[in-house]
């Protein structure tokens, strides 16, 4: 039987605490839950590997580094109310639950959505909810949230999730364009976004987030 405490270790030595990431809260939410138990049967001898895990096809976890470095980008705080934005099977909110005092997972796939309900509850993570609905959209009704994390790449972030922070608040996303991805931090003060990008960081792209395409002549 694999022994996936000891993949775990491996996995917070290797791809966190020495990928710039050296909050410990982080560290031991990594530590804690189970990642093999979000990935199907089929595809648990990659759970732990340096690379995103498919969990149903197109949809993925992202790679361990990528979310660490995104959650330390986004300075979760204990009391923070965090929304994440495609959660698919739940483990990034799993995750983002060790941390923020509230989470809500959004998801648009019927299937993804009673999964991760039940892997939440599976693994204690009482102060995060499920709920479904379009990923673009947000889920305006339990926010205003501090942090926002995409749990994925998008092309373009909507302004519908921008306008879900609250003061204060910080959006973390990794942003493809073209054969470039990099996390970006996009933070609200009195009314006004601030954006600026960070690490370079490969993630599978979520769907629903093409950036708009203007009229060219």
């Amino acid at each position: 039987m694999p022994d996936y405490a000891a993949q775990r270790f491996n996995m917070v030595e290797s791809q966190v605490r020495a990928n710039d990431v050296p909050d410990p809260r982080i560290q031991e939410a990594m530590l804690t839950v189970p990642r093999e138990r979000f990935v199907p049967a089929a595809n648990r001898a990659v759970a732990y590997a340096e690379a995103a895990a498919e969990v149903v096809p197109g949809r993925f976890l992202m790679e361990p580094r990528t979310l660490a470095k995104l959650l330390h980008l986004a300075g979760i705080e204990a009391g923070d109310r965090a929304l994440v934005v495609g959660c698919a099977t739940g483990y990034s909110a799993a995750v983002l639950a060790r941390m923020a005092a509230k989470v809500t997972a959004l998801e648009t796939d019927v299937d993804l959505v009673r999964v991760a309900s039940d892997m939440l509850q599976a693994v204690g993570a009482s102060n995060a909810q499920v709920v479904q609905g379009s990923l673009a959209d947000g889920d305006k009704a339990n926010g205003p949230y501090d942090v926002i994390l995409i749990d994925g790449a998008v092309e373009d972030v909507p302004e519908a999730l921008l306008g879900q922070l609250a003061d204060g608040g910080r959006l973390v996303s990794v942003i493809q364009d073209g054969p470039r991805s990099r996390a970006h931090l996009y933070v609200r003060r009195g009314g006004h976004i601030g954006d600026r990008p960070d690490f370079d960081a490969p993630a599978p792209l979520l769907p629903g987030f093409k950036k708009a395409v203007g009229f060219v002549f």
